[in-house]
């Protein structure tokens, strides 16, 4: 039975597409390398999954290994699969703007090289599914397009670093004949319906905060908040739209910024986030630094709860294009919401688990 192999699963987006690619071809198969300390966890979400879609059960295999070591860990682990691998979706990262160097290079860009190793060896490989981010942009103060990568940017963090190091691997091998599509999502938020998410990063820390605070919430503010704007995606259209572009002959090839391409400025967000939340937010103006400087003390984490690395999203130059992704999902019914359509949710999700965190799975 041929196999679709899976890193990132049990992740937030590989355990919703999971089931959609297994919904392709009652013949497929899912092979998922699992980290050992998540296995539990993947476990629980293979009971979920096949309870939910009664038409995979018995079609998901774990198996134990590991991006950061050649030849993923796995040949004391598991028989020789590769012959039997017609699809490989990359997925595993370190989703963090505060990862250090070290963990993002070991993870992001040698993980991604040994599983780029691995594809080499799966003679029968159709595609290589590749998730990247926009921000391998990093701060470039203009239009990226879907066919940029390489104009010299600048970036915020390692996290940036480390995927467009990674990325550039995954285009390079590309170039040489491996048949690959890569996908770039803009920051993922939760379901658009229901506001269901893993973890709380992005826009969370903001509603988070404000959600703590009486009823004015004090919000300092970096760089000119009606001009920049910030560009999140949830989860459901950028699964949906994975699906559906992965599944077409034509994406071979290609890049697509899975952005929304009317993004919301700062201040139309923050002003939002006051409205669903009850509360009136007041920003007021303070330099990079010093606003860095301040929320980087402990006593400052410990009441806004604002890592300072999300400060440069507050002044992102980067407007992303999103015309190849538009062009192909044309005529699928697939767009992207406005966050004004869908904060309400978001905001609701938080208001009913406070027990989630902001952690990546590492």
């Amino acid at each position: 039975m041929p196999i679709t192999f899976f890193t990132g699963f049990p992740g937030f987006l590989g355990s919703a597409l999971l089931p959609r690619v297994l919904a392709r071809s009652g013949d497929l198969r899912a092979v998922c390398l699992v980290q050992p300390r998540f296995l539990d966890q993947a476990r629980s979400r293979v009971t979920q999954i096949e309870a939910a879609h009664p038409d995979v059960a018995g079609r998901i295999e774990l198996v134990e290994g590991d991006i950061t070591r050649p030849g993923l860990d796995l040949a004391a682990r598991a028989p020789d699969i590769r012959g039997e691998v017609v699809e490989i979706w990359h997925l595993a990262a370190v989703y963090d703007l505060s990862v250090t160097r070290e963990l993002g290079m070991r993870v992001n860009v040698d993980g991604t090289r040994h599983m780029l190793e691995f594809a080499a060896g799966c003679p029968g490989l159709g595609r290589f599914q590749y998730v990247s981010t926009c921000y391998v942009s990093g701060s470039y103060p203009a239009v990226f397009y879907e066919t940029d990568l390489q104009r010299g940017q600048v970036f915020n963090n390692f996290y940036e670093e480390t995927k467009y190091l990674a990325e550039v691997a995954v285009q390079e091998r590309m170039a040489a004949g491996l048949p690959v599509t890569i996908y770039r999502p803009s920051v993922v938020v939760g379901d658009s319906d229901t506001g269901a998410t893993q973890k709380y990063d992005g826009p969370y820390f903001i509603i988070r905060y404000v959600l703590r605070s009486p009823k004015i919430a004090l919000l300092p503010m970096v760089g000119n908040p009606k001009t920049f704007r910030a560009n999140t995606v949830p989860r459901d259209f950028v699964v949906r739209a994975i699906d559906y572009l992965s599944g077409l002959k034509e994406s071979e090839g290609k890049v697509y910024a899975l952005a929304d391409p009317n993004p919301l400025t700062i201040a139309e967000i923050t002003q939002l986030i006051g409205e669903t939340t009850g509360r009136r937010v007041v920003t007021f103006p303070v330099p990079m630094k010093l606003a860095k400087a301040v929320l980087a003390r402990p006593t400052a984490d410990r009441l806004t709860g604002i890592p300072p690395a999300l400060l440069d999203y507050f002044a992102h130059p980067t407007h992303y294009d999103t015309t190849r992704a538009s062009a192909d999902l044309a005529g699928s019914g697939i767009s992207c919401p406005s966050f004004r359509s869908y904060v309400d949710k978001l905001v609701e999700f938080v208001k009913a688990h406070p027990e989630f965190g902001s952690a990546a799975m590492v």
